[in-house]
């Protein structure tokens, strides 16, 4: 065993991370502890615990976990059967976070809340994801709608499919989305003229276009709004 390394059932009991949760609830676990609740055990000389803190060491935190699938997790002791457990609890968190937020909340009132809710939904794809959100006069989520999934190089969607969709539920303003599976939310030059041309589309017929964020990966991402793209 390394040095320093110790077994969770070597601790007091008062210290282990499953008792801890049961008497002092779950708000009083780490990160690291909480994802050893999640393995239950380590490998050959290495605790749950520390698996877990070197684990979401490389991963760069609880965040870094969405981007990840199942061969990016195992190794010697996280097998199959652990990065599953993980990767479920994971998306059990996405979809009540999804749940929280709520058709109707007003919850996409700047690019940042914008580029959350697309990594939590999308950025796991392996294809190019391109989708819009349409709000009402406050600012609140009428629809989420995703329009097109492409290939890893390319999405391709025609302006009228956005504003048929937002015609469609009454919406005044659009928010577009997608997602660069390479990591690099730089945008293309085939990105800026969509985007110079969906918001022409837009004043025609008096919807908004708000912003066109490009989601990469580790909370990487773009606000075309905001570089005056149009």
């Amino acid at each position: 065993m390394p040095p320093g390394a110790f077994l969770i059932r070597e601790l007091p009991e008062a210290e282990r991370p499953r008792e801890r949760l049961y008497s002092q609830g779950c708000g009083a676990l780490s990160d690291s502890e909480l994802l050893a609740v999640l393995l239950r055990t380590g490998g050959r000389g290495r605790s749950a615990l520390h698996l877990a803190t070197d684990l979401l060491k490389e991963c760069g935190g609880l965040p870094g976990l969405l981007d990840r699938r199942p061969r990016d997790l195992e190794r010697r002791g996280l097998g199959p059967a652990k990065a599953a457990s993980i990767l479920a609890a994971v998306e059990v968190g996405r979809r009540l976070a999804r749940v929280h937020e709520g058709i109707g909340a007003p919850m996409l009132r700047n690019p940042l809340a914008v580029a959350q809710h697309v990594r939590l939904t999308y950025a796991r794809r392996d294809q190019e994801v391109m989708g819009a959100f349409y709000l009402d006069t406050r600012g609140c989520l009428l629809a989420e709608r995703e329009l097109y999934r492409g290939t890893i190089n390319r999405a391709a969607v025609e302006p009228r499919e956005v504003l048929k969709e937002a015609l469609l539920c009454g919406a005044l303003s659009v928010i577009l989305f997608h997602t660069h599976p390479s990591g690099d939310p730089t945008p293309s030059l085939e990105d800026l003229e969509f985007t110079r041309q969906l918001a022409a589309a837009c004043e025609v017929v008096g919807v908004a276009l708000t912003d066109h964020l490009i989601v990469g990966h580790a909370g990487r991402w773009i606000s075309l709004k905001q570089r005056d793209a149009w």
